[in-house]
Parts: structure tokens; C-alpha cells; sequence
């Protein structure tokens, strides 16, 4: 049977993947963000899943003001990264894994969640950038992905109640796979940040590190958030934070096993008007 081993958390910087495909990673700026990740690297060098299921918001490119999915999972068997603008970024493009993603979608939406299948979809930042972080800059991305966008952009998005629960709906849809694929699940976006407005800068490193403390050791509470909370207290932004929601919901101490570990934690302020948190739970 397959199974979700661990959970990755981590902002998702449009500007952190622009400094690393021109080379300004070892600028005095962009030092300090890139060296918390070198663990990261390292430790998914060590831990290299099967699949990845990449919790992340499209930026208005594969879905437009248009049409905008609440959640949507990608059953395509590869993904273009996405021109937002500038050109695509110079990166691998993503291979995905029908075969799973149509089961847990299969099993989802017969839990009661809806998505939207997307047989078709470039990806963004939102996905490439935590790829590109937690892998650096390799010539194939080390495994197969599956996107799954979350609508955190236009109003109505989702409660941090309703993806901590589709987190466990996901975790059982994995467990229910008839074949031993280790999966991780990486929950993307955040931490608090505002990027218009009479408050665009803001940022709240007190909340932020309260964030990941309650992420850690009480989720259910922190599921029960309102969407106020993160505007308030995060930024306009800071609402991106419920997709973590979704990946810590998958882990196996919300229905009654061990605590995770935590294998590595980091935040730093600033990165292009935003703070950056990052956090690695392995199960146990």
C-alpha cells in the first residue's frame, strides 16, 4: 500500500526563482534564504519519494479570473512550467503520475470534496519555485509530481477547516493505492505578506512563528482560524497559509498515531516584501 512519509511547508517567491535562474544566489540578500534550504536539499537527496503531491495556488495563469477552481488536481501525465509574463522559467518540466492522482481523485470526490480534473495545465511559480528550492537546479525534477491548486486568489477560498479535512481525505485516498509508493505531500504559499493596498509591505514575524508553532503541535486548533485571522494578522497573502492546512491534515498523528518529527525548521525576513517559512514533518 502506498503511504505518506513526511510533509513539506514552504513559501513560494516568485523573486526566489528569479534569483536563482539569473545566479544571484550568493548575493549578500539572497544568501541567508537560499542557506536555509541547504539542509532541505540534502535531506530530500536522503528521502527521495516516490511522488510528490504539491499543494500550491495558481496565479491566475492555468485558470483565469474567468473560471476559478476551489480545488483542482492534475491527472496530466507532464506539466509545462508556465510564461507568467516573462517568459517560462528555465526549468525541468514536471511528470506527473495519472495513475495515482486519478485514484486519489477517485477517492476524494467520493468523500464528499469536489475537485476539478485538469487534464491540462502549465504551472507557475506557485509549484516550481518550492521544486526548485527544496531541489535546486537539476536536469530532471528527482520524481514525479502531482499539482493540486487551491483557490486562495478571488473570494470565496476555502476554510483552514475545510483543507486540514480534505488533508485527511487525501491521506486515506493514498493509503487505499494498491501499490508501495512513498509519497510526500508539500504544502506551499505564505508566510504573511501584502502586496497592495495602503498596507502592501506588511509583515508579521510574531504571527508567523506563532503560525508554525500551532502548525507543529496543534493543528486542529489552527484549522479553526477564520479566514479574518490571516487578513488581519498576515496580509491579504497571508490567506495562502491554509494550503499548509492541507498537507498537515495528512499526517498520521491527526487520527490518533505518533507526533511527527520535525527535521528541519527555518524563517527569514525579508524576501521581496514577504517573509519566507519553511518546515520538514517526517512521520513516525
Amino acid at each position: 500500500m502506498a503511504h505518506i512519509s513526511a510533509s513539506v511547508y514552504t513559501s513560494h517567491v516568485p523573486a526566489i526563482g528569479a534569483a536563482l535562474d539569473l545566479g544571484k544566489t550568493a548575493e549578500p540578500y539572497w544568501q541567508p534564504v537560499f542557506q536555509g534550504y541547504e539542509f532541505s536539499k540534502q535531506w530530500l537527496r536522503d528521502h527521495t519519494p516516490d511522488v510528490i503531491f504539491l499543494v500550491f495556488n495558481d496565479h491566475a495563469t492555468a485558470f483565469s479570473l474567468d473560471m476559478i477552481p476551489t480545488f483542482a488536481i492534475g491527472t496530466a501525465a507532464e506539466f509545462t512550467p508556465a510564461d507568467e509574463g516573462w517568459g517560462p522559467r528555465p526549468v525541468p518540466k514536471v511528470i506527473g503520475h495519472p495513475e495515482l492522482a486519478a485514484h486519489i481523485a477517485q477517492s476524494v470526490i467520493q468523500d464528499d470534496f469536489d475537485l476539478t480534473i485538469v487534464n491540462k495545465m502549465d504551472v507557475d511559480h506557485g509549484l516550481t519555485v518550492p521544486l526548485s528550492l527544496m531541489c535546486g537546479q537539476p536536469q530532471a525534477w528527482p520524481c514525479p509530481v502531482i499539482p493540486f491548486a487551491v483557490n486562495v486568489v478571488q473570494y470565496p477560498v476555502p476554510s483552514g477547516r475545510r483543507c486540514y479535512m480534505l488533508g485527511k481525505a487525501i491521506r486515506k485516498a493514498v493509503e487505499s493505492y494498491d501499490e508501495p509508493l512513498n509519497v510526500q505531500i508539500w504544502g506551499t504559499g505564505g508566510m504573511s505578506h501584502q502586496l497592495q493596498g495602503p498596507r502592501a509591505g506588511l509583515i508579521n514575524k510574531e504571527f508567523d512563528k506563532a503560525f508554525l508553532d500551532r502548525l507543529i503541535a496543534d493543528p486542529e486548533g489552527l484549522a479553526a482560524m477564520p479566514h479574518i485571522d490571516y487578513v488581519r494578522e498576515a496580509g491579504s497573502e497571508g490567506i495562502e497559509l491554509v494550503m499548509w492546512l492541507i498537507a498537515r491534515g495528512a499526517m498520521s498523528d491527526v487520527n490518533g498515531g505518533k507526533p511527527p518529527t520535525v527535521r528541519h525548521r527555518f524563517y527569514h525576513v525579508p524576501a521581496s516584501n514577504t517573509a519566507v517559512g519553511h518546515l520538514i514533518l517526517e512521520n513516525n
